[in-house]
């Protein structure tokens, strides 16, 4: 990865206006996945680690509805959205589908691929049902961008018995590849969606990028070190990393240009042994697909087990030794 293109060759590649970019990425998209508006495109239980220190079964449902309004340049979420809104009762039905399948669990995550509180993709009409389909849960997670953490997100809040904690992507604070990333907002602006989350009692969660584009390999680690420390300092409960994956277009080309490279399973590692290291929130690795992730392939699966042992323990173990690698971590 060169990342050192000049601004006027790099425009060339990745046009420099938010018109352009939300085009560009557009452009290179694949196909949706067709979906039925009155069914969950996916749902599950899973345990995580809650903030008192215990494991406990938490109930994810990823919603069917409407894509969302910003077309963030690493985004393959769309893939499971639709062009239209989901009709009036859609979202409530879906819950109870989910519902009636899973085993129980203590927390919920309604996971839509964009923003809870965008009413063209979650009803403004549908909350209060919504909000009494979850009440027995302790907690209740959802997602949201910093634009929409407002007004929206605290008459959810007053519906809801349980506690609730809105999930926001901040991917990096690197000023200038945030900026490249299309999110639609700028680091102050987060800061200031975060503090209104936190003056209204709502707790906060980050998703981080571990390996973006448009950063160097011998800086992302520090930049994602940087992040969650800036995730931290906004007030995150928990902070979630991502390793950025291809597949939405957008990331192929920019590998092309030399823009992007897979993520490493080193940088992954050492970005959650720093986060955890700070012991100021719970610090989580997305392992739900680790094919991309490039290591030694000498240790490779034992040290994603080792990442799957901390999402749990919030604790850093021996590193995992390895006679290919030499167990230091470099690959």
């Amino acid at each position: 990865m060169t990342a050192n293109l000049t601004t006027a060759s790099l425009n060339a590649i990745y046009p420099e206006s938010r018109a352009g970019r939300d085009r560009w990425i557009v452009e290179r998209r694949p196909q949706r996945n067709p979906l039925d508006p009155l069914r969950p495109y996916a749902f599950f239980v899973e345990d995580e680690r809650a903030a008192d220190g215990a494991v406990v079964p938490v109930a994810t449902i990823l919603l069917t509805n409407r894509e969302c309004p910003w077309r963030c340049l690493m985004c393959d979420l769309w893939k499971n959205t639709l062009a239209e809104s989901a009709p009036a009762g859609a979202i409530p039905a879906q819950i109870d589908y989910a519902l009636a399948r899973l085993p129980p669990a203590r927390q919920i995550k309604l996971y839509n691929s964009g923003s809870f509180f965008d009413p063209r993709a979650i009803p403004l009409a549908d909350h209060a049902e919504i909000a009494a389909k979850v009440g027995g849960f302790e907690r209740v997670i959802v997602e949201s961008h910093p634009a929409l953490a407002g007004e929206g997100c605290f008459r959810f809040q007053r519906l809801l018995s349980a506690k609730l904690e809105v999930a926001m992507g901040l991917e990096t604070a690197h000023p200038e590849v945030l900026e490249k990333l299309n999110k639609g907002f700028a680091l102050p602006q987060f800061a200031a969606a975060a503090e209104a989350l936190r003056r209204n009692g709502i707790d906060l969660r980050v998703f981080l990028l571990v390996d973006p584009p448009f950063l160097p390999a011998d800086e992302a680690l520090q930049w994602a070190k940087r992040s969650l420390e800036f995730a931290f300092g906004c007030g995150a409960v928990a902070a979630t990393l991502i390793p950025t994956r291809s597949g939405n277009g957008a990331i192929e080309a920019l590998a092309e240009a030399g823009e992007f490279a897979p993520p490493r399973l080193a940088a992954l590692e050492a970005a959650m042994e720093h986060g955890i290291g700070l012991g100021r929130g719970r610090v989580f690795v997305d392992l739900w697909d680790a094919s991309p992730l490039v290591g030694c392939p000498g240790c490779r699966d034992a040290r994603i087990e080792r990442m799957r042992w901390m999402n749990l323990r919030q604790a850093i173990p021996a590193r995992t030794r390895c006679e290919l690698c030499g167990g230091g971590h470099g690959r």
